[in-house]
């Protein structure tokens, strides 16, 4: 458990870092740190991704490094299933998070469902995960921050970050996907990544001409 927090902490961190210096990583060294921080990256966006700069990637583009990903039921528990149910779900498909609805056809939303809630909401008062239903310790709908796919990812960063979140659905008039705070920070490693290639490129293509 300490172990996640640490990790968790890490993230905040690198994200908080790279708000401040977004525009540029100066040399590899820095490179280096970024990625000693958030540990190996291990997909990488699309080239166009690369030459948009941090200013004009949007969440739209985050979620392509995800492969595309769209909603599907795996994203998303009614606020009538059990919290075993949900934390069970969210372990069989890798996720943090899953987005709440409400019953019915028409999917309303009616909050978010995070593994924090499970841990301090449940497991920290000793409540029983079998017999606790997800809306008596979701995140409600009017406490829930949400972002469009056309959303800037340093806007989003900043939401993230500001509010002490490491999960926000993409919304869309319906639910596109979920992106979190690793995704954000893969996307800003790989953004720099980027930049400093193209940067090494452009010193040694300058010395080959004047040799």
């Amino acid at each position: 458990m300490q172990g996640f927090v640490r990790a968790v902490r890490s993230c905040h961190e690198t994200l908080k870092l790279a708000i401040l210096q977004h525009s540029l990583v100066r040399d590899t060294t820095e490179m280096n740190k970024v990625f000693s921080r958030c540990g190996r990256v291990t997909s990488s966006p699309p080239a166009a991704m690369h030459q948009k700069g941090l200013e004009n990637t949007t969440v739209a583009d985050v979620l392509m490094t995800k492969g595309g990903e769209k909603v599907e039921s795996w994203l998303w528990c009614s606020t009538d299933d059990t919290v075993h149910d949900a934390v069970k779900q969210m372990a069989q498909n890798n996720v943090g998070s899953l987005v709440v609805l409400k019953p019915g056809e028409q999917q309303m939303i009616a909050g978010i469902i995070t593994e924090r809630d499970y841990l301090r909401k449940v497991i920290a008062k000793d409540r029983p995960p079998k017999y606790t239903k997800v809306r008596e310790i979701m995140t409600d709908q009017h406490k829930l921050i949400t972002v469009t796919s056309n959303t800037n990812i340093l806007h989003a960063m900043q939401l993230m970050t500001e509010n002490h979140i490491r999960h926000v659905p993409v919304i869309d008039e319906n639910i596109v996907g979920m992106i979190s705070v690793v995704d954000v920070v893969r996307a800003v490693v790989e953004q720099q990544s980027g930049e400093v290639k193209r940067l090494n490129e452009f010193i040694k293509g300058g010395y080959s001409k004047n040799l």
